[in-house]
């Protein structure tokens, strides 16, 4: 199998490249039309935007989540945001690394997660397991800063 990495990733050491998350209700081809004036990231107030490579707006949920109050959509002074799709193109994913798979009671996700996609179902004699509402899991990403192990992440679909 051959492996192809672009200059930018040999530059850097061939590391695979993270993946680039853009802000909520936008595709990964705004690129064409934004003009990197910021003004998105400025008017974010969970401070989740920020500039990214090239200096096109992306989105970290390193300390917190997406609100989807849409304030960077309102403050963008391009049609780039699009209120009418689906804001985020990935859900949350719970890894075997989940504390509840090693019999730990714990339930951040499910009390960080706004919208209740995040539930546990009760076991006997063992602590309760997480479950993922995918129809209401809006890939805030409200869940994932807190997890104590990391055992969460977020895919797109097509990737699982």
């Amino acid at each position: 199998m051959t492996v192809s990495i672009s200059r930018r990733q040999l530059l850097r050491g061939g590391r695979m490249a993270r993946p680039v998350r853009r802000p909520p209700w936008t595709s990964n081809d705004l690129t064409d039309q934004c003009t990197r004036c910021d003004k998105c990231i400025a008017a974010c107030p969970e401070n989740v935007l920020y500039r990214g490579d090239g200096g096109f707006p992306e989105i970290s949920f390193t300390d917190r989540g997406c609100t989807l109050c849409s304030e960077c959509a309102s403050a963008c002074p391009e049609p780039i945001f699009d209120l009418k799709r689906i804001a985020f193109n990935w859900q949350a994913s719970i890894s075997d690394g989940c504390l509840a798979n090693q019999n730990v009671h714990c339930q951040i996700c499910q009390d960080q997660c706004e919208v209740r996609a995040i539930r546990f179902t009760p076991r006997l004699r063992s602590a309760p397991l997480p479950l993922i509402d995918t129809d209401a899991c809006t890939g805030c990403g409200n869940c994932l800063p807190n997890c104590p192990s990391g055992a969460i992440s977020l895919e797109v679909e097509n990737e699982h």
